[in-house]
């Protein structure tokens, strides 16, 4: 049966690692009649960490999909991680949702990871709700949270509930139930149903004043949203729930506001709030603008589908899950219809891909759930059939091409040396490989014939660690791993200009070319690298000669650098003038000049190391700080900024990768336990000098 598209949610859970995104999904799903019982992250039970790796960890490590109803509305909801090596996940998730639900700990507040996951929601245009979690946690500050969302996100939180109490029942004021503002009434949960029985009384006297307070707050932005409801405020008449809903839904729509809720997802309290505040404010496919793209056979030629079933069908592949009896491909379709057993286009590879089976999505169930005989558009499904595309492909009508934007990821910060025990292993290592860089597009492997070792690469130690498991628990591998290693880049130092050079007898032919170069520094020493063709008009050297110079530049510049051949970045290259003799002066004379001049201008100009920089973040209570920031600094460690939030003191510092192996082991050894911390990618800056020696001996 088609889904009602204007009924249709496709949200994700995006939070710091912690802040209780699996957990609000499985009461989600319990409180929908979804599942019977509530699954718990530290039981390993709950259905989106289905995952050995997952359970054992207690974190989510792959996005999951489940669909649950809930009164009227249909929802597809993608649970996705918190920890920073697989911010993958979040990516490619956010690229295909609707809306979002950002979860945040009552009592950590906005933390690092949190500011990652609300920047790719802002990336990507997607509208989301604010729900702050853990009000039954010693600490809980739900007044502190809200007021962080503004100057840390650049967000405008807008809150549409207030807890009743903070913290956990042997408190003086414990967490108990949360005033709705919309309807200015006290929600209370019973226990004993764990969430499902709400009684709804009037707000005691006690509570009454500071539940106007924040009325008045919430009804000032509804006045600035709707005219209407400014009328009836100077006409002195109550404004109905309706237009309250209406104003804020828009608001949240157009990003301007974010609705801020709250509650304890582990014992249920104000979820079921939370799943109306979806539908009730969150966008349908018919709320977001048409989907853009482009006709691949005229890449200047901007095409657009509306989420229409009557539209030619287009989607796009976000994630793909391998299976033996063949890989399954998720997919949003984003316009037109897509049926089982039918052909499309992927235009990216300009192949045909059959579509032999469609399936509904649930977490548990091998990834799947139900099979399904069409889709329409707006709606996310599992697909088996295609054997080309990749994730971030397009898949579209046959006979009317669009190729959507794809997914861009993030490059890998470590790497690590591998190696077969025996020649058996060597041909299943590399199926398995290529399998796991066709599920995770920040995984990277690359075999080394002369070493007989293969070099995978990864976002974070956690990352790398996982993958080891995989290929040793998971398929059973004999693998040697070696230590691992950063990766670095090379950049230059200035700025050069240059003359390379091809003078050469090669039997009965001369061969002469001169290729003037400017080589510069970028500001962003993390940029892509630039390669210009400034030659003038009436320079001799014109066609294919001249084409076959300005390739060559690229080439070079994107097989690395001088120090020890590292990615080049942050450096602009201008080829400005040249000189030909009448004989000799062919394509190849001026690719082996324009090589010359590339390798002189690099050397002239000065070759840098760079080295990742992360931004790190500690929490940790005020008796440790002097030992963690004298262990920071001994990495090399900046400290960027310190404040107090609550009984806690956070450090925000920037410091080499190279350094920061086994950190959050020696920040818990620092304080006994009490601190934890979080990084994430910051920047590339020069490395000592010492290690760019290292790399030339």
């Amino acid at each position: 049966m088609a889904t009602n598209i204007s009924k249709l949610r496709n949200i994700g859970i995006i939070a710091h690692i912690d802040a209780g995104k699996t957990t609000v999904t499985e009461r989600m799903l319990y409180l929908s009649g979804a599942k019977h019982r509530v699954g718990r992250v530290d039981f390993g039970t709950t259905d989106t960490d289905d995952d050995p790796e997952e359970q054992e960890r207690g974190i989510t490590i792959f996005s999951a999909c489940v669909k649950y109803n809930w009164k009227d509305y249909s929802i597809n909801l993608l649970d996705t991680p918190g920890h920073v090596d697989f911010t993958a996940e979040v990516e490619r998730c956010l690229r295909v949702l609707d809306g979002a639900v950002t979860v945040f700990s009552a009592r950590e507040g906005v933390e690092a990871q949190s500011e990652t996951v609300w920047r790719q929601a802002d990336k990507y245009g997607v509208p989301r709700i604010v729900f702050i979690n853990k009000m039954d946690r010693e600490g809980a500050n739900f007044e502190a949270v809200f007021n962080d969302i503004g100057p840390r996100l650049g967000g405008r939180p807008v809150a549409l509930e207030i807890p009743v109490g903070q913290g956990p029942p042997h408190t003086n004021n414990p967490f108990r139930g949360v005033i709705d503002l919309v309807e200015m009434k006290l929600m209370v949960y019973d226990p004993e149903t764990e969430g499902k029985q709400v009684s709804e009384t009037d707000i005691p006297d006690d509570l009454i004043d500071e539940a106007t307070l924040w009325r008045e707050q919430m009804l000032d932005v509804v006045y600035e949203l709707s005219d209407e409801a400014m009328q009836l405020a100077m006409e002195e008449k109550p404004v109905p729930r309706e237009l309250i809903v209406g104003a804020i839904r828009q608001g949240c729509i157009e990003m301007t506001i974010q609705p801020v809720l709250c509650g304890s997802a582990l014992h249920g309290i104000g979820v079921q709030p939370l799943m109306s505040a979806v539908g009730n404010y969150l966008p349908s496919p018919l709320d977001r603008p048409p989907v853009a793209g482009v006709d691949p056979k005229k890449p200047d030629k901007v095409l657009s589908r509306k989420p229409d079933s009557t539209e030619p069908f287009c989607g796009l592949v976000f994630k793909i899950l391998p299976a033996k009896t063949g890989d399954n491909y998720w997919l949003r379709v984003y316009s037109g219809e897509l049926k089982q057993n039918s052909r499309v286009q992927c235009p990216n590879r300009d192949k045909k891909e059959n579509v032999a089976q469609l399936w509904q999505i649930h977490a548990t169930k091998k990834d799947r759930d139900g099979q399904i005989d069409s889709v329409g558009a707006g709606d996310i499904c599992c697909l088996i059939g295609p054997r080309f595309a990749i994730t971030g492909d397009t898949l579209c009508d046959t006979k009317q091409w669009i190729e959507l934007p794809s997914i861009k990821f993030a490059e890998t910060v470590l790497s690590m040396a591998i190696e077969p025990e025996s020649t058996a292993d060597r041909k299943k290592l590399e199926e398995i490989l290529e399998m796991l860089k066709r599920q995770d597009p920040t995984f990277q492997a690359v075999e080394n014939a002369e070493l007989g070792q293969t070099l995978i690469s990864g976002m974070g130690e956690l990352h790398l660690e996982v993958i080891q498991h995989r290929l040793t628990r998971d398929f059973g591998l004999n693998v040697k791993f070696y230590k691992p290693r950063v990766n670095y880049r090379e950049t230059i130092g200035g700025h050069a200009d240059v003359t390379g050079q091809c003078n050469r007898q090669i039997g009965a032919s001369h061969m002469f070319a001169r290729l003037k170069v400017r080589v510069a520094a970028l500001e962003d020493p993390s940029a892509p690298v630039l390669v210009f063709d400034r030659l003038p008009a009436e320079c001799p050297l014109q066609g294919n000669a001249r084409a076959a110079a300005i390739e060559e530049l690229r080439q070079r510049a994107q097989g690395g650098g001088l120090i020890a051949g590292f990615p080049l970045s942050g450096v602009k290259i201008e080829a400005y003038d040249a000189e030909v003799h009448e004989e000799g002066s062919d394509e190849v004379a001026f690719r082996i000049a324009a090589g010359d001049a590339f390798d002189r201008g690099l050397e002239a100009a000065g070759p840098v190391l760079l080295e990742p920089v992360m931004k790190i973040e500690v929490t940790t209570p005020e008796d440790y700080m002097g030992e963690i920031v004298g262990d920071l600094q001994q990495r090399r460690a900046i400290i960027a900024a310190t404040e107090t939030r609550g009984a806690m003191t956070v450090i925000t510092a920037h410091a080499p990768l190279k350094e920061l192996f086994g950190y959050s082991s020696a920040v818990r050894s620092l304080s006994q336990g009490r601190a934890g911390s979080s990084m994430e990618p910051h920047s590339y800056q020069p490395a000592p000098k010492a290690d760019a020696e290292a790399f030339q001996y």
